[in-house]
């Protein structure tokens, strides 16, 4: 079975942690293709689901071209095992019901949005374009994933109930996205990338606000499960690739 080992320049492996995290939590929200409670949010789930692969896609081509190995997408998203994975842990969490995914999105956009809205002053030209593209994709993402927390909240008993418990379980994996390491502080200095500490407080503001709304108790901060940006995986992560790249793997080089 073929496998790759990317570069290991900071840059390459910048890209690849946003592309990652898209790519993943992309095909999570695609597995609800088919599935989801009614018609109108089947198709909302699979047009999030398109708008984050879709930045994927950009953003491994530009980690390929960065990286001058005459690497693709394709490659960089099917040919690399669990361990070589950089996103966090939070995108990869099993769906679970409909109140999981949703809390799962609204927790993820809340940091993204201001997240693709600071890049696009960065001095990478490559990825502010990025940025401002997605930028206007997250922003409908968590209007759409807020509203709901909001219906599942403040709704039923037992809505509410599904919603807190997805909430209470979800929040370990929210703190992986406010580390930096070494790959990430040189670029931040350089002016390229975002220093994710810098959003915390208005990631926590939004989050706030909506969980207020929604009757929802916010989880007290305390440990946090990290990893995921070191290719420390859960289990979760093995499946979602063993699906999403059987057909590569069995068909090496396949084209349509």
């Amino acid at each position: 079975m073929t496998t790759i080992t990317v570069a290991d320049i900071p840059l390459v492996q910048y890209a690849l942690r946003l592309a990652d995290n898209a790519l993943v939590l992309g095909h999570r929200l695609s597995e609800w293709c088919g599935h989801a409670p009614m018609l109108e949010e089947d198709i909302a789930l699979a047009n999030i689901a398109l708008d984050l692969i879709g930045q994927a896609r950009m953003l491994y081509t530009y980690a390929g071209e960065v990286e001058g190995a005459g690497r693709d997408e394709d490659q960089l998203a099917y040919l690399r095992d669990a361990p070589q994975y950089r996103n966090v842990l939070l995108v990869e969490q099993p769906n679970g019901d409909f109140a999981v995914t949703i809390v799962r999105q609204f927790l993820y956009s809340a940091f993204m949005l201001p997240f693709w809205r600071r890049m696009k002053e960065s001095k990478d030209e490559t990825l502010a374009a990025i940025a401002a593209k997605a930028e206007k994709e997250v922003a409908y993402h968590l209007r759409h994933s807020a509203e709901w927390v909001v219906r599942l909240g403040d709704g039923t008993d037992e809505s509410h109930r599904r919603a807190q418990e997805a909430l209470d379980d979800l929040w370990i994996y929210t703190g992986e996205l406010f580390e930096t390491d070494d790959v990430e502080r040189a670029l931040i200095e350089a002016g390229i990338a975002v220093d994710p500490a810098s959003l915390r407080e208005e990631w926590s503001r939004t989050v706030d606000e909506v969980l207020n709304e929604a009757t929802l108790t916010r989880p007290a901060d305390g440990w946090m499960q990290t990893g995921g940006r070191s290719g420390r995986h859960s289990e979760h992560l093995g499946y979602i690739l063993a699906d999403l790249q059987f057909l590569q793997r069995a068909y090496p080089g396949a084209t349509w």
